[in-house]
C-alpha cells in the first residue's frame, strides 16, 4: 500500500515538474518582456488590448481544433449569460492586467513583484466576504506577515515610485477580486467553463470591452498621433513593433493557459508553491540582469512576506487533506478537451481539480 502511494506521489511529481517549468517560462518571460517593451512603446493599455484580441483568436483556434479532433461540441454561453455570470470576473481581470502593465512605466521589476505578492491579502479578504474561507487566528498572522513584509520592502526603498506603487497595489486589489470570482465561475458545473481554453475564450471579449474606455481616456489620442504607431515613417519599424506585440500576445496566452493547466492537472497548492519560488527567481534576475538596487531592509521585508505566503500555503495544504479524504478524486485526464495540447498521464496519477488562489 505504501509502495503504491509512493508511486502515485512520484507520478504526480513527474507530471507537475514540466508544467511548473512551463508556467515559470511564461510568467517570468512576460514580466521581463513587459518591462522591456514599455521602454520603447509606452502604451500599456493598448498593448493589453491587443494581447486580449490575440488570446481570443488563439483560444478560438484551439477550440476549433479540439472540436474537430474530438467531435464534441464546446461550451458556449450566450451574451446574456456572459454578461450576467462572467462580466465581473472579466472586468476585474482586465483591469488587473492593464494596471499591472501600466505600472511598468514607473516601477522596477523588483518593486512590481513584491507589491504584486500582496494580492494574496486581497484574495483572502474576498474569500472571507464570499465565505470561501473562515476567519482564523492563523489567517490574521498571515495577513500581518505579508503586510509587514511589504512595508519593510517599500520603506525608504532606493527605487520607489509612488504612482507606480499605487498602480500595482490597485492591480493586486483587483487580482483578489479576479481570482475569487474566477474560482466561483469555474466551480459552476452548469456553465461548463472548467477547461482553460473555454474560459479564456469567453472572458477575452468582455475583458476587451471593460478595458477599452480606460484606454480611450488615457491613451487614445496620444497613441493615434504617435510616430511609433499610426504616424510611422518606416515600414520596418512598424513590422518590428507588430512582431514584438505578437510575441507578447503569445506569452500572455501561454501564461493564462499554463496557470489553468497546472491547476487542473495538479492542484492550486502546486501553483501557490510554484509562485513563491517564481518570485524569488524574478527578484534575483532583476537584481543581476536589470540592476535593481535592494537594501538589507528590502531583502528582509521580502523574506518576511514570503514567510507569510508560505504559512498560508502550509495552512491550505493542511486544511485540504481532510477534504480530499472525504471527497472522491475527480479524473482530470478523463476529459479529452486538453488532449490536443497535453498528453494524458497514466491512470492513477490524477489529482483533485481546484482553482488558483494567487497569480
Amino acid at each position: 500500500m505504501a509502495a503504491g502511494a509512493g508511486g502515485a506521489a512520484l507520478g504526480r511529481a513527474a507530471l507537475a515538474t514540466p508544467l511548473v517549468l512551463l508556467y515559470y517560462g511564461f510568467s517570468i518571460g512576460i514580466t521581463f518582456y513587459n518591462k522591456w517593451l514599455m521602454k520603447s512603446f509606452p502604451f500599456p493599455l493598448l498593448v493589453t488590448l491587443l494581447h486580449l484580441l490575440l488570446i481570443f483568436a488563439l483560444a478560438a483556434l484551439a477550440r476549433a481544433l479540439a472540436r474537430c479532433r474530438s467531435g464534441r461540441p464546446r461550451a458556449a454561453l450566450s451574451w446574456a449569460d456572459c454578461l450576467r455570470r462572467a462580466a465581473p470576473a472579466a472586468l476585474s481581470t482586465s483591469l488587473d492586467i492593464g494596471l499591472s502593465n501600466w505600472s511598468f512605466l514607473y516601477v522596477t521589476v523588483s518593486l512590481y513583484t513584491m507589491t504584486k505578492s500582496s494580492a494574496i491579502l486581497f484574495i483572502m479578504l474576498f474569500s472571507l466576504l464570499f465565505k470561501l474561507e473562515e476567519m482564523r487566528v492563523t489567517l490574521l498572522l498571515v495577513v500581518l506577515l505579508i503586510a509587514g513584509g511589504l512595508f519593510m520592502f517599500t520603506y525608504k526603498s532606493t527605487q520607489f515610485n509612488t504612482q507606480g506603487f499605487m498602480l500595482v497595489l490597485c492591480a493586486s486589489f483587483l487580482g483578489g477580486i479576479r481570482w475569487t470570482l474566477t474560482q466561483i465561475l469555474m466551480q459552476k458545473a452548469e456553465l461548463g467553463l472548467q477547461n482553460p481554453i473555454d474560459i479564456m475564450f469567453h472572458l477575452q471579449p468582455l475583458m476587451f470591452l471593460g478595458l477599452l474606455p480606460l484606454f480611450l481616456v488615457f491613451e487614445g489620442l496620444h497613441s493615434s498621433i504617435s510616430e511609433k504607431l499610426f504616424r510611422f515613417h518606416e515600414a520596418g519599424m512598424l513590422f518590428s513593433l507588430v512582431g514584438k506585440l505578437f510575441l507578447g500576445g503569445i506569452l500572455a496566452f501561454g501564461l493564462g493557459f499554463s496557470e489553468f493547466l497546472l491547476v487542473s492537472r495538479t492542484s492550486s497548492l502546486t501553483l501557490s508553491i510554484a509562485g513563491i519560488f517564481k518570485e524569488i527567481c524574478i527578484l534575483f534576475l532583476a537584481t543581476h540582469l536589470l540592476g535593481d538596487r535592494l537594501s538589507l531592509l528590502n531583502w528582509l521585508g521580502f523574506a518576511v512576506c514570503l514567510l507569510g505566503i508560505s504559512l498560508h500555503v502550509v495552512l491550505k495544504a493542511m486544511n485540504s487533506k481532510g477534504d480530499k479524504v472525504l471527497e472522491p478524486h475527480k479524473e482530470a485526464s478523463s476529459d479529452p478537451d486538453l488532449e490536443l495540447l497535453l498528453h494524458h498521464p497514466e491512470q492513477g496519477e490524477e489529482e483533485v481539480v481546484e482553482t488558483p488562489q494567487q497569480h
